[in-house]
């Protein structure tokens, strides 16, 4: 399976693998999630993305997604 990233547009779905080549770097964004903790709510959000291709239809996820990180940028005592 291809790596899922922040790119789940037609247009990214489209790219060479060139370009993909080139994007062997990690995503800041992906390191930051998956910091977090999170990173299994965003590969589900992706997925998601990816097969329905409309954030409508995704949700539930997108809430799961969205309550993880809201967690974990709660102050801890």
């Amino acid at each position: 399976m291809a790596k899922a990233g922040h790119g789940w547009s037609r247009a990214a779905a489209e790219r060479g693998s060139a370009e993909e080549e080139e994007e062997e770097e990690e995503d800041p964004l992906d390191a930051v999630i998956a910091r977090s903790g999170c990173l299994e709510q965003h590969r589900r959000v992706q997925e998601c993305m990816a097969e329905r291709r409309d954030w409508r239809h995704c949700q539930q996820q997108l809430r799961a997604f969205g309550a993880c990180m809201a967690r974990r940028q709660q102050p801890q005592p």
